[in-house]
């Protein structure tokens, strides 16, 4: 028995698993099937008769299609460095235009850090020192109050997680930004 999962959108793959697939199950007497079943992505030899998912496929059916060795061989290469990043590699931008860009992003960051630590503030106005005002809802509700309480602290964290990569990102680009 044998049974090969693709899940694979290479064309390559798909075909190699094909000519195993048959290979093994036509040209070997003893393991020879009258039926292959296919089960999704499952393509077997198991007898998946009862199984309602499955559906048998006659060999008649499938098509096997050789693999030049050459495109195994190119297969089993690992591809060029700029090919697996596409064009990005290829095109380039001229110093001012890289320049402009630079500083748009730098503004666009500082602008992002100062709504940030706007945010930052308000929470910390918010949160009291771990004591917050409770609100009317949370005077009979002490579970919703614990959960704000927790809610805001989460918030204070992430926003100066926040404020730490854009301040990173700042200090890539050359900027100094008070912490």
């Amino acid at each position: 028995m044998f049974a090969i999962q693709s899940l694979s959108s290479n064309p390559l793959t798909w075909s190699c698993c094909v000519v195993a697939l048959l290979g093994s199950a036509v040209n070997t007497p003893s393991v020879a099937q009258d039926r292959v079943y296919r089960c999704g992505d499952l393509y077997t030899s198991a007898d998946k008769s009862g199984d309602p998912a499955c559906t048998p496929l006659g060999l008649d059916r499938i098509t096997v299609v050789p693999v030049p060795p050459d495109e195994l061989k190119a297969a089993a290469l690992p591809k060029p460095r700029a090919a697996r990043y596409g064009s990005r590699m290829a095109t380039r931008v001229s110093t001012p235009a890289q320049t402009q860009r630079d500083g748009e992003s730098r503004q666009i960051l500082e602008a992002e850090w100062r709504k940030a630590r706007e945010r930052l503030q308000e929470l910390q106005m918010e949160y009291n020192h771990g004591e917050p005002e409770r609100l009317g809802s949370e005077r009979n509700n002490p579970q919703k109050y614990l959960d704000r309480v927790a809610a805001l602290q989460s918030s204070i964290a992430r926003t100066e997680a926040d404020l730490t990569g854009i301040r990173r990102e700042l200090a890539r680009m050359g900027a100094v930004v008070q912490p």
